[in-house]
């Protein structure tokens, strides 16, 4: 079998899906295997003990979480030890497919989730819809979720005009609506920036006493990106494995974002644009002195100082 370290060189960048998957089932060893299921789905084991991630994954999005193309559950691996489940998609596909239900259905039958101390399954928009809805199959599982979509059956979501080709695609069977199915989750926790009203319409939807929802302003549609290069993610992840999560503890690790530079940039920019010139004077004086704003943040304190002196001038 290949141990992590080997898994955590490999380049699997610039392969095409039938080739990826060729290789990540050689890197998988004799205890893991990557399995198509059918033309757009597979599904990637790396088994190692005690905890399980289930990680719900685009093909076409890991360039941009790993430089070497590689799922980032394999980070969890190396970091943690942890054996990890990764359902890949080739494009957004919210992992409606026969083919992966009778996937769960076979992991069910054969007692595979009971196998593990911890399940925790994670997903971002689309794979987060996935990890909500399919954790019904790992019953005490722990469930994280980025910006997800509750579902987008028109009769319940038509609000929701992003994704019209998925309108005739089935919500409704079997590992269908993802808010149902986190009855069965020991605990879930749900981060969104509320200010994408569609997804916190989503959120809306998500409300049960066993999740967690957190509000990250000013992520927008980067939310998975930005978590992921302040080591959020992994951090979450590692909490979740321990225990559920409070409001409190996640509000501990968002305040990550005062070291966040384009985060901050984001605030300043929206500081600017509501003409809030006090408070962008304050922001970036902040950001300057903690070393964690340059050239854009004194350019920006020159402004709103200067709008602030006109407009005191204009009064007196």
């Amino acid at each position: 079998m290949q141990d992590s370290a080997d898994i955590s060189k490999a380049d699997l960048s610039g392969l095409n899906w039938e080739a990826w998957i060729e290789q990540a089932d050689t890197l998988a060893g004799d205890d893991g295997y990557c399995q198509p299921l059918g033309d757009r789905h597979a599904a990637l084991l790396i088994e190692r003990k005690p905890v399980l991630l289930v990680t719900f994954e685009s093909f076409n999005r890991l360039p941009d979480s790993s430089a070497t193309a590689q799922p980032f559950g394999w980070s969890m691996i190396e970091r943690f030890g942890w054996s990890h489940l990764c359902l890949l998609s080739h494009g957004d596909t919210w992992f409606r497919d026969t083919r992966v239900y009778g996937y769960f259905d076979r992991l069910i039958d054969d007692g595979f989730f009971d196998e593990f101390d911890q399940v925790i399954f994670y997903g971002a928009g689309p794979c987060g819809y996935a990890a909500a809805a399919f954790s019904v199959a790992a019953p005490g599982a722990r469930v994280a979720m980025l910006s997800p979509q509750a579902t987008l059956d028109p009769r319940v979501a038509e609000w929701d005009d992003r994704y019209l080709h998925m309108r005739r695609t089935a919500f409704t069977d079997r590992y269908g609506y993802a808010p149902d199915m986190l009855d069965a989750a020991d605990a879930a926790v749900l981060l969104y920036d509320p200010e994408v009203e569609l997804d916190a319409m989503h959120a809306a939807l998500f409300t049960r006493a066993n999740v967690v929802k957190f509000r990250t302003r000013f992520l927008g549609y980067q939310i998975a990106q930005t978590l992921q290069r302040m080591g959020l993610i992994a951090q979450l992840l590692a909490a979740l494995s321990e225990a559920p999560l409070t409001p409190l503890d996640v509000a501990r690790m968002w305040r990550a974002r005062r070291e966040e530079t384009p985060y901050l940039a984001n605030v300043m920019r929206r500081l600017i644009a509501d003409e809030r010139y006090h408070l962008t004077v304050l922001h970036c004086r902040n950001a300057i002195a903690r070393k964690v704003g340059g050239p854009r943040f004194r350019k920006a304190l020159g402004m709103a100082e200067a709008r602030l002196a006109s407009t005191t001038d204009s009064t007196a």
